[in-house]
């Protein structure tokens, strides 16, 4: 019979899948650093030896990196799902941005249902303090925090969602969002008619998560989506309007 010896499993190969699983969990993040090696080899149990094979066994897989003076971070792992070309042509045409929007609606309304299901105390804990700080951010009258706030608040309903794809999905899906690529979040949360309205919403989605209430979590999800597409398709108007009012001006001008 082809049964084998079963062999205990070295120290480095556990702490290799304990790193990946809380990278892959999303727990360790990218640009993260990761403690000192003496800590890490007390919190983990194994000896130094041990986790420094560990982690020069991430490196070579590309998981960690090393940064002279400054200790082993989480790689960037993340970059971008889509081709610089794409991204250009993403940046460059309405219609992107307004199926971005729909694909967020559609994903985050999700996230939100799974986060009321799924999420455990300490993930709604994390949720409500994030509102917390957004609330005081918009009593500042601070847009640049308050658009951070915002893609933390979403970001932490999609971690709560317990699903690695998708985590780590939108987490590329938000980079191009914090690169400007579909629109500038810091916009809306300059724009006096809509803070309010803004910050209302997200308080509408956290009850509804705190209260395990899965459809209200993604009912409020999908209003929240919707009152911002058309908030930039009111802005996009706008600004149309005055190119086109400005163009009639010159061409009067030169007419006269």
């Amino acid at each position: 019979m082809p049964f084998q010896e079963i062999a205990p499993e070295k120290l480095s190969h556990a702490v290799v899948r304990q790193i990946e699983r809380l990278i892959l969990q999303g727990v360790l993040r990218p640009g993260e650093r990761l403690p000192p090696e003496r800590e890490l080899s007390e919190r983990l149990g194994v000896s130094r030896p041990s986790l420094r094979e560990a982690v020069a066994e991430l490196q070579d897989s590309g998981l960690l990196s090393a940064k002279a003076g400054a200790g082993v971070f989480v790689a960037e792992v993340l970059g971008s799902a889509f081709s610089p070309a794409l991204i250009r042509l993403f940046g460059a045409h309405d219609e992107a941005v307004f199926d971005y929007l729909d694909f967020r609606r559609d994903m985050e309304g999700l996230a939100a249902e799974r986060a009321a299901r799924l999420g455990s105390d300490t993930d709604l804990a994390v949720i409500a303090a994030i509102l917390a700080r957004m609330e005081a951010a918009h009593q500042k009258r601070n847009p640049e925090d308050e658009a951070a706030l915002d893609a933390q608040f979403h970001m932490a309903i999609i971690e709560a969602s317990h699903n690695v794809i998708m985590l780590h999905m939108m987490r590329s899906m938000f980079e191009l969002l914090r690169e400007g690529v579909f629109y500038n979040r810091q916009i809306m949360f300059r724009q006096k008619n809509t803070r309010g309205t803004l910050l209302d919403q997200h308080r509408t989605i956290n009850a509804a998560i705190q209260a395990r209430d899965p459809e209200a979590a993604r009912r409020a999800v999908a209003a929240h989506m919707s009152f911002v597409r058309a908030a930039l398709t009111e802005d996009r108007r706008a600004r149309q309007n005055e190119e086109v009012a400005r163009l009639r001006l010159a061409h009067e001008a030169e007419r006269g």
